[in-house]
């Protein structure tokens, strides 16, 4: 499957935190999604994942607070990306 990144953009704060975000336009949706975009959105610290939006294969949409994983109704990556900076704006332990 042929990938081409569409987005990317990355914070690194003062205090180790990262905010890091990937969009791939691909070929055939990934397996358990049903468009065809490759995402993931990650904020937290290296090795400790506080906040991540992805559509990992077989998954298809969803995301992570902490530990805990819901699903994830994508719309657009307009939304997502809002969706995912809205959830760090209102859990943000800068």
């Amino acid at each position: 499957m042929k990938a081409v990144r569409i987005y990317y953009d990355r914070i690194d704060y003062p205090d180790g935190a990262i905010l890091e975000m990937t969009i791939w336009a691909v070929e055939i949706p990934v397996l358990g999604s049903h468009h065809r975009l490759k995402y993931s959105l990650f904020y937290g610290r290296p090795g400790q994942r506080l906040i991540g939006y992805d559509n990992e294969r077989g998954k298809g949409d969803h995301y992570h607070l902490g530990e805990a994983e819901e699903p994830y109704i994508f719309t657009t990556s307009e939304a997502l990306i809002e969706d995912f900076l809205a959830e760090v704006d209102a859990r943000l332990v800068l």
